[in-house]
Order: structure tokens, then C-alpha cells, then sequence
């Protein structure tokens, strides 16, 4: 029986347990990359590791989220990383060098090298052929430090595409025509592995773009084969020699397939306030937009930006519509310049934005009080642009260029046939914001250099013997990390700052929520299904820990958020009958007795007392070995220093 190519990369890295589905494995991680919103935590864990060099092929620091400074907290992070980068054997990436996920498509990845990330969108690496994982600070600190990464030995879900697109529809409606088929909650616990005839019909950018947005799915990665449009692209951009063709053996068997022919797709947007909530641009068309926004890592290549002004030349932006554009690197910005792209797109009237996230995570360009914003991004989950009642609909480039000249929902296939955009043969090369590392014999020549708003990690503690503790809040399903930890431009530059950005914990949800955890000293969190998805943001778990949360009681984990509770030294808890989250309220107590004995022992099956009402609810502590040992000792941090004495 041959295997996907899926199968193929993670047994070549397999370090720790069986490729059995379902069992936790550990495998060697060959890359990672941070960005500032989430690094300034993370180096601040690997410094307290105490790995004085990373043992990775490659790592890069990104600064990319936090670049809209309006005060001293973001220059002082960023300040922070370029020294502890400097220093430990790191590449920096300096602002206004571009997007970590573009950027390091461009300039770094590698088929079939393994990649993590303290971003969520990491899997834009799987448009090359690796896999990239999206994972918590603290997970990509230990793997800088030489450590594996752990995941649940994934399923693969075999998406066979055929056909080809037709003019004007996009590798963006793609990817949404699976998370309309697949939901949001259709990845967990799988890789996405796209294949079939339709996959050499989309260029690198393309493939990019759906492994990218994957993320939304919740699953593990998305990945593509890498082939010779692969390779084409790695020699334009002068690395060809990295290259190598990795594709799933013909005899590969999978655990789930979706057909999806390309030419039977029509532009598609995904409505507030969820990725999946899919309709087509032909029901939506007509509608009156006020602010258009192209970019982030999802839609901000070369490729999107060509078509971008090809659309708006010698055209006018809507005069009721504000259209803002982020070139996604230094190397996109500067082609475009050189191909007359940004004329075309300055003299049609639109707003040019650093090559840098944005909006995308709420740093600028809100739109108006419940404004309709048509977006190139990946989420649009509630509040995250900035305006609470903001009406947030992801589209693609062609869309969203159309739309904004027209000032109405419209559909670009109204336009015709569409150019043949080729890439250049070769991209433009000037990797000059890229600081190289100081050599290891003269690291400690570099001082790290650390501003008043960067705080340490939060304290941590062992496993209680028992916990009880009120609920101090109750929230419903797809409860996101922007609900929990929300982004934005005020409270970003808090990421270093973990006292300081607790106290924006859930205030999506409830504004009292913080000051009434604090108060509580201990507490739990009581949720539904699909908790935490979104972000692979740590703080949504570093803030709950340090307003005394002890456990999550839920219906079902997003992937990403599971494992940074976990590492946080917060219990995870799923219930074993959904039905019995009803009977549980906001104020009630929660008992989990001998609870520190029981995950010693291995017991998965747990009995929370509802002190208040008397009942009696079985709920899943469902732990490895490994995941045991880290609750056991407080968190990742604790277990690994722990680790690195024996």
C-alpha cells in the first residue's frame, strides 16, 4: 500500500511514537518562523529554556503584525527581537520586508522540509510542498531549542481537483468551496492533500493561497505536491537548487475524498462572521460596499496584484468606497513599481499600505460603523477589523477590485476573457532587510535589548490534587481566539505584556469577565464546540492562566488552542454527554476531586461535581503520556526545563 505525500514527509521527520492516526507522534522540525505579535513571548520562553543557539536548519524572525506604532511598545519589541535573533543563530526579517507567510514562501521554504510557526497560517509553506504547521509560541521555542513537535498522527483527506478555472474566478473560491462543503470545523485532526489533473493548472501563488486558508478548516495543514510549477517558481526566485518532485505514490490510500472540478466554480464570498458561511457573489451582487481591503497573507502575491490593476486601470474607485492595498513583500511592492502595476494602481485612486498584515488583524483601516467591507483576508470573524458592527465578507482580488470600481457587490466575471497573467521568469532578488545572525563565537558580544512593557512569562504551577472553583464564565459554540484574546491596534502592542493584556480577556464576549476572574483567584471556563479556533495565538491561554483559570470545560477543541491550554498548564476538559453543558450555569461550582492522582494514573474519564446543583457530569481528560507529564508539571515550560536537568 503506498502512502500520501503527507504520510511521506512526517515519516521522514518521525522522532517519537508510530504513524498509527489517531496517536500522538513527535517529529523533527526542520524550519520555524515567528511574527512580533506572538515572538516577543515566544523568545522570551526560549530564552528561559536556556538554549544558547538554535538547533533548527533554518529560523526567522518576522516583523510584520505590530508595525503600526503609536506608541513605544511595538519599536520596543521589535528592538527585542532583532537582538535576541542577532544573538541565538536566527534570521530577522525587519519591518516593511513583507508578510512572514509571503516572504517566506519566497525566500525560505523548502519541499518537503517540516515548518512551524507561531502563526496560524503557517500552512501558506504547504503551496511548496512542505509541511507547515501553525502551532503556540511556546512549541515553536522548545522545537527552536532542538525539541520535536507533537501532533496527533493526522488523517488525510484527499481533495482531487479537475478542470480548470474559468476567467476571473480564483484560487480564493476555491479554498472557499471547501470550507463551504467541509465547514470550519471539517479539518480537525486531518492534513488537506490536494491532487489530481486540476493541480497543474495553478501556479505556486495560487497553491498558496489554499493551503493558507486552510487554516480555517481547522485542520492540521494543507499541502500540495511539488512539481515542476514548483520548480519554475523556486528558480524565478533564484533558489531552484532546494528543489526536489514529491507527490502521494499512485497507490496512496486516504480516509476521505472530495471532488472538486475548477470549472464548475463561480466567484464565492464568505459572509459575517465565519469563513463557512458561503454564498455566491452572483446572490450577493448589488449590494452597496463602503471600504475594500486587498491583501494579507492570503491574497497579496505578485500574481493577485497583477490582476489587481489590470482591473483598475484606467479606472476610478467608487467615490462612496475607500480601497486600501498591501503589497504582501519588499519583493511584490518593488515589482509592481517596476511593471508599471502601481501607477495603474495609485491613478485609479486607491490607498497604498505597508507590505505588512494591516488590517487584516484589526492594526488600521476599520471600516464605518456597520460598514460593509469586502476583504482579500482569511477570517472575518465579530470585531476582528476594528468595528464592533462591522459587516466583513472575504472575497477574492478580482472581486474585490471590481466591487470597489462599481461600489456594489459585482461579479468580475462580467468582465470577459480574462489576460493570461504569467509570472516573471525571475523575480527581482534583494534580500538586503533580512539581518544574517552574528556568528556563534561572537553572540555573546550582542546585548539583548528589552523596553519596560516586556514582562516575563506568567507563573505557573503543578497539577492541583483537587480543583473546585466557580464557573466564571460560560460561553456558546465557535468560540474564536479574537473572542478570547482579541487583536487590534490598541491591544497588540500589549502581546509582551501578559498583566496588562488580560485585562481584554473575552471582553468581546463580557467586559466584566476579567476583573471577575481576578477577584475569584480560581476559576473555570465553561464552553462549546469548536473552542478556540482561529489564531494559534498562545495568549489566549497565557491570559486566562494568569487570571487564575484552572480548566476549560468544553464541547469539542479547536486543534491549535487545545495544545497552548495544555502547555499553559491548563486542564482540558470535553464533556462526555454535549447535552450536560446545559446543566451547567455561569456562578455554579465545579469540583474535579483527586484530579491530580487520576491523570497520574491515566484515568481519561472524569466526574466534575456540580457543588451547586448536585449533579454529577462525566467529562474526557483525554491526555498522553507525554501531555500527561507537562499537566502534570504546570506547562511546557516547566516540563522541558524540567527535561533539560535529567
Amino acid at each position: 500500500m503506498g502512502l500520501t505525500l503527507t504520510e511521506k514527509i512526517l515519516k521522514a521527520h518521525l522522532v517519537d511514537g508510530e504513524m498509527v492516526k489517531g496517536q500522538e507522534i513527535g517529529i523533527k522540525i526542520d524550519q520555524t518562523l515567528t511574527q512580533d505579535a506572538t515572538g516577543t513571548m515566544a523568545y522570551l520562553e526560549f530564552e528561559a529554556i536556556g538554549v544558547p543557539r538554535v538547533k533548527t536548519e533554518r529560523s526567522v524572525a518576522y516583523i510584520d503584525h505590530n508595525t503600526l506604532q503609536s506608541g513605544f511598545e511595538n519599536a520596543d519589541d521589535h528592538r527585542f527581537i532583532g537582538s535576541v535573533a542577532k544573538k541565538h543563530g536566527i534570521y530577522f526579517s525587519r519591518p516593511g520586508n513583507g508578510i512572514c507567510h509571503q516572504v517566506h514562501l519566497e525566500r525560505f521554504g523548502i519541499p518537503g522540509k517540516t515548518l512551524i510557526g507561531s502563526d496560524s497560517h503557517t500552512p501558506t509553506g504547504g503551496g511548496i510542498g512542505m509541511i507547515a504547521i501553525g502551532a503556540g509560541g511556546l512549541d515553536v521555542a522548545v522545537a527552536m531549542g532542538g525539541g520535536a513537535y507533537y501532533i496527533t498522527c493526522p488523517q488525510v483527506v484527499k481533495v482531487n481537483l479537475t478542470g480548470k478555472l474559468n476567467s476571473w474566478t480564483s484560487a480564493k473560491d476555491v479554498i472557499l468551496e471547501v470550507l463551504r462543503r467541509l465547514t470550519v470545523k471539517g479539518g480537525v485532526g486531518k492534513v488537506i492533500e490536494y491532487c489530481g489533473e486540476g493541480v497543474k493548472t495553478l501556479s505556486v501563488p495560487e497553491r498558496a493561497t489554499i493551503t493558507n486558508m486552510g487554516a480555517e478548516l481547522g485542520a492540521t495543514t494543507s499541502i500540495f505536491p511539488s512539481d515542476e510549477i514548483t520548480k519554475q517558481f523556486l528558480e524565478a526566485q533564484q533558489r531552484g537548487d532546494v528543489w526536489q518532485p514529491l507527490s502521494a505514490d499512485d497507490d496512496a490510500v486516504y480516509d476521505e475524498v472530495v471532488d472538486i472540478n475548477l470549472s464548475e466554480l463561480k466567484p464565492l464570498s464568505a459572509c459575517p462572521h465565519s469563513p463557512d458561511n458561503i454564498k455566491s457573489v452572483a446572490e450577493l451582487k448589488g449590494m452597496k460596499i463602503d471600504q475594500v481591503c486587498i491583501g494579507s497573507c492570503t491574497n497579496s502575491s505578485l500574481l493577485d496584484m497583477m490582476k489587481v490593476a489590470h482591473i483598475l486601470k484606467g479606472n476610478k474607485v467608487h467615490a462612496g468606497v475607500s480601497l486600501a492595498i498591501a503589497p504582501g513583500s519588499k519583493q511584490v511592492l518593488k515589482m509592481m513599481a517596476d511593471m508599471g502595476l502601481l501607477s495603474d494602481i495609485i491613478d485609479a485612486g486607491a490607498r497604498i499600505l505597508e507590505s505588512a498584515c494591516g488590517p487584516c488583524i484589526g492594526m488600521g483601516q476599520s471600516p464605518n460603523s456597520k460598514g460593509i467591507s469586502l476583504r482579500t483576508f482569511n477570517r472575518n470573524f465579530l470585531g476582528r477589523s476594528g468595528t464592533k458592527d462591522g459587516q466583513i465578507y472575504l472575497v477574492s482580488p478580482e472581486v474585490a477590485a471590481y466591487s470597489a470600481i462599481n461600489g456594489v457587490f459585482s461579479d468580475p466575471t462580467e468582465l470577459g476573457e480574462m489576460p493570461n497573467f504569467i509570472l516573471p521568469e525571475k523575480f527581482t532578488i534583494n534580500d538586503n532587510m533580512i539581518e544574517l545572525p552574528e556568528p556563534e563565537e561572537t553572540m555573546d558580544n550582542i546585548e539583548i535589548l528589552r523596553g519596560p512593557n516586556i514582562k516575563p512569562y506568567p507563573n505557573t504551577s503543578p497539577l492541583l490534587d483537587t480543583i473546585e472553583a466557580p464557573v466564571s464564565l460560560k460561553v456558546e459554540d465557535n468560540i474564536t481566539t479574537d473572542h478570547i484574546m482579541p487583536a487590534g491596534a490598541k491591544i497588540l502592542p500589549l502581546r509582551s505584556n501578559i498583566p496588562a493584556i488580560s485585562q481584554h480577556c473575552f471582553t468581546v464576549c463580557d467586559e466584566t469577565f476579567p476583573t471577575r476572574a481576578k477577584e475569584l483567584g480560581q476559576s473555570i471556563i465553561v464552553g462549546g464546540s469548536n473552542y478556540g479556533q482561529g489564531s494559534s495565538r498562545e495568549h489566549a491561554a497565557l491570559a486566562p492562566l494568569y487570571l487564575g483559570i484552572k480548566a476549560v470545560l468544553v464541547k469539542s477543541f479547536a486543534r491549535i488552542h487545545r495544545a497552548n491550554l495544555i502547555n499553559a498548564g491548563i486542564l482540558p476538559l470535553t464533556f462526555v454527554n454535549e447535552e450536560d453543558y446545559d446543566a451547567i450555569s455561569q456562578g455554579d461550582v465545579l469540583s474535579l476531586e483527586n484530579v491530580r492522582k487520576l491523570v497520574e494514573d491515566g484515568v481519561s474519564e472524569l466526574t466534575v461535581i456540580n457543588k451547586t446543583t448536585g449533579k454529577e457530569i462525566p467529562v474526557l481528560c483525554e491526555l498522553s503520556g507525554r501531555t500527561k507529564d507537562i499537566m502534570l508539571a504546570g506547562g511546557l515550560l516547566d516540563y522541558t526545563r524540567e527535561n533539560m536537568k535529567k
